[in-house]
This record gives C-alpha cells, sequence and structure tokens, in this order.
C-alpha cells in the first residue's frame, strides 16, 4: 500500500483517484476550494462524474502542501497547458520525488511532450513517467476493465511503479518508450476529431476504418521520426488509444467533429463541452512539427485548417478524397 495523491480533480484525476483507493491510501487536490468542500459534502465530484460515489478512505484537499503530505507518489491529472507549472510546484514543495502525468498533447508555442517539459522543470533525483492508454474516466471509475501503459526512462521505476498501480480492474503494463507512448496519446485526440467528423458527414463505416488506418501512419511517421518505437505506436497507447477515442461516444474530442460539421464556431462548441478537449490544441502544434520535420500528416493537416483557418467541413474531406494515389507502405 502507497501514499498516493492526485492532483487534478476533473473526470480523469477523480476517477483514477476512485480505483487506486481500493488499494492504496489516495488524496484528491483540486485547486477550487468551494469544489473540494461540495465533493466532501456530497462525496461526489457531480460536476465531472455525476452520480459515481467517491470512497469513504478517498481524502480531499484543496491546500497544495498538505495535499502532498507524505504522498510517495504524484499523479498529475491537469490538463497539458497546466503540466508546467504543477511540476513546478511539486518541485517546490519539496514533498515528493516521484511523478507521473496522465495527461496527452504538446505544449502550446513550444510543441514539447509532457517528459520535454519535465525534463526542464523537475531537478536531478527525481524519478517521474507517462501514464497513457485507452481509458475513458466513467469506465474507469466505474471499475470496468482497463488496460494502460506507464513509460519512463527509468526502466526500474515504471516496472516497480506499474506493479505498484496494477490491480485486478486496472491492467498496467511498463514500458521504456516515453516518446512513442506520448506521441500516441497526443496526436490519437487530432484524429478524433476527424473521426468525430466522419460520423458526423454519415461518410461509413468503411471511410472511419480507412481514417483509423491512415491516421495510425501519421502517429506512427510522427512517432519514429520524434524517437519513438513502432511496436508501442501499434500498442495500448497508440492503436488501442485511437480506437477507443476515435469510435467510443464518450470521446470529448471526436464530440468536437460531430459538432463541427453542425457548423458551430470552436468557442461554442468548447463552451458546450465544458472540458478541455486536448486535440484542438494538439492540432496546432502537430501542424508545426509536421511542417519543420518534413513528415506527411494529411489528416491532420486538415483537422488543423478546419479549426484554424476555418475551412469548410465538407471542402477539407474533398481535398483529402482527392489526394493522388500512393504506395500504402514507403
Amino acid at each position: 500500500m502507497m501514499n498516493l495523491t492526485v492532483i487534478g480533480a476533473g473526470a480523469w484525476g477523480t476517477a483514477l483517484a476512485i480505483s487506486l483507493s481500493a488499494n492504496h491510501r489516495v488524496t484528491l487536490w483540486a485547486r477550487d476550494a468551494a469544489q473540494i468542500e461540495t465533493m466532501r459534502a456530497t462525496r461526489c465530484n457531480q460536476r465531472y462524474l455525476p452520480d459515481i460515489p467517491l470512497p469513504e478512505n478517498l481524502e480531499l484537499h484543496a491546500d497544495f502542501s498538505a495535499a502532498l503530505g507524505s504522498a510517495e507518489l504524484a499523479v498529475i491529472a491537469v490538463p497539458t497547458a497546466a503540466l508546467r507549472v504543477t511540476l513546478q510546484q511539486v518541485a517546490l514543495s519539496g514533498r515528493c520525488s516521484k511523478v507521473v502525468w496522465l495527461c496527452k498533447g504538446f505544449e502550446a508555442e513550444t510543441s514539447l511532450l509532457p517528459h520535454q517539459v519535465a525534463a526542464e522543470i523537475l531537478p536531478p533525483g527525481f524519478s517521474c513517467g507517462a501514464l497513457s492508454g485507452p481509458s475513458f474516466a466513467q469506465e474507469v471509475a466505474r471499475g470496468l476493465p482497463t488496460a494502460l501503459t506507464l513509460a519512463s526512462a527509468d526502466g526500474e521505476f515504471a516496472q516497480r511503479t506499474a506493479q505498484a498501480l496494477h490491480h485486478a480492474h486496472l491492467r498496467i503494463y511498463a514500458s521504456h518508450d516515453v516518446i512513442g507512448v506520448e506521441v500516441g496519446g497526443a496526436v490519437k485526440n487530432v484524429m478524433a476529431i476527424a473521426a468525430g467528423i466522419c460520423d458526423g458527414l454519415g461518410l461509413g463505416l468503411n471511410a472511419r476504418a480507412a481514417l483509423l488506418t491512415r491516421g495510425l501512419a501519421e502517429i506512427t511517421r510522427l512517432g519514429l521520426k520524434l524517437g519513438g518505437r513502432p511496436e508501442t505506436l501499434s500498442g495500448l497507447s497508440g492503436a488501442g488509444d485511437l480506437i477507443l477515442t476515435c469510435t467510443g461516444d464518450l470521446s470529448r474530442n471526436r464530440q468536437v467533429g460531430l459538432l463541427l460539421v453542425q457548423q458551430l464556431g470552436l468557442p461554442d462548441i468548447l463552451h458546450r463541452l465544458g472540458h478541455v478537449a486536448e486535440g484542438v490544441y494538439t492540432a496546432r502544434e502537430v501542424h508545426r512539427l509536421a511542417r519543420r520535420m518534413d513528415v506527411a500528416m494529411p489528416i491532420c493537416e486538415a483537422v488543423y485548417r478546419i479549426l484554424y483557418e476555418h475551412i469548410p467541413v465538407a471542402e477539407a474531406v474533398t481535398e483529402l478524397l482527392n489526394r493522388a494515389p500512393n504506395l500504402e507502405f514507403n
């Protein structure tokens, strides 16, 4: 049994805190003191996981230092945009030197992956890694079977932490390939927007299958260019997460695509979701990286142009379908 602190009481942070409470002493932190008080009173995170009860042994805190307390592992469950400042807070607290993050994306403007942000922030002596894979928060919170990958450059830390967090309903595999795990987790969100567009337009199951397959090819090209391994990109955090996010109705990024087809503006879509859809921001950074590194990513490029150049959805789809034929593998 470990002392764990989950930093961030959104849907995914709360779900993981619920799941891990069965075997560990878990504290869940949120910056909003009013939210924490409401959760204490109702034993539920009604905003993000309505009607799912919080375990009685799950501690709730709005004080960052108190929440870390005697934590042996900090699990950071904030959006990619908040990762840098959260890591700074953990480092400055001096209370915990083992960190795992759950966010999936590239940092805005820098296009850095989470482990690269961590390398800039965390001092020597920290052990850290990424926990990723096909997982909807609601299903994890309800105790439905889920499999994830915990990746770290420190192989011993990855294996030891994966084994500690693993239980009957949450299978966790260890990996050394942080780049592959993070690229798969990030870019699949862009593909999920494309899948929502495909489904919203009624293009059919054949088209969706083609989209997922060619989308995985794009993810793999970028992942390999950045230093990831092909087997990782065909595993849980690559193909597995892609399949779930592109086909599941609980996917926020897929919902973005469905709403784009209805000709809603992006601000309206994000307001309606009420949650962060990482693919919206990842599309911009992937566009920059693909251009900089000369990686062909036509599906991601189409999503970027719809979101940021405001081209009509139908026009972007027509351009994709009219691309010149090529070898499938080259």
